[in-house]
């Protein structure tokens, strides 16, 4: 216990020296913030939100619908600015451990998402286990599917993720792509992606 106090502190000793006593200080300032904002989330959704302590950055947010939609998180899982996180019905949201979720990121889930330890998250990505059924008329209107990414993928800014979508474990996701379907794990996918000039 000792051992580990003493590294921790030398940690952090060393980080202050590398970054500067003023920027150390608003990086931890930042983070205790997103803790309580985090616990903030956890208390008002107590019957919903289960797992570790997380971390929400500034202005994101969770919209839970429904009694009965589940969000579990993983310990050390950091979600930064701007990010909204909606759930519906019977949902299963799942994060796991050490997940990183960058800014603007949308998730919106109303069966099952799921997302693998050591998982890192670009800007402005947005998931999604549903889509619209244009020829339906009436208010049931989605097709509903689900969403499983496995552990230590990396997804690239601006990625949607549509429903029924499986990426193996250290797969990559280029930035930008439109994701549907099978990623097999170790692998990096990508949209093929032509340039065309025309005259005039």
């Amino acid at each position: 216990m000792i051992g580990k106090l003493n590294k921790i502190i030398k940690d952090l000793y060393k980080e202050c020296k590398e970054r500067g006593l003023y920027y150390f200080f608003i990086m931890y300032f930042s983070n205790f913030l997103a803790l309580f904002r985090a616990f903030f989330y956890k208390s008002i959704y107590f019957r919903n939100i289960t797992g570790a302590a997380f971390f929400l950055g500034k202005r994101s947010r969770f919209d839970i619908f429904n009694k009965k939609s589940k969000i579990n998180i993983d310990k050390y899982v950091y979600i930064r600015k701007n990010a909204t996180i909606r759930v519906d019905f019977q949902c299963n949201l799942s994060i796991g451990e050490k997940v990183f979720i960058n800014d603007n990121c949308n998730i919106n889930c109303v069966r099952k998402i799921s997302i693998g330890n050591l998982t890192k998250i670009g800007q402005n990505v947005c998931i999604y286990d549903h889509d619209h059924n244009y020829k339906k008329n009436g208010s049931n209107r989605l097709n509903i599917g689900e969403v499983i990414i496995g552990k230590n993928v990396w997804i690239g800014s601006n990625t949607v993720i549509l429903r029924n979508t499986r990426i193996g474990d250290n797969a990559v996701i280029a930035a930008g792509s439109v994701v549907k379907g099978e990623i097999p794990e170790n692998s990096v996918f990508y949209n093929k992606k032509n340039n065309e000039i025309f005259q005039y």
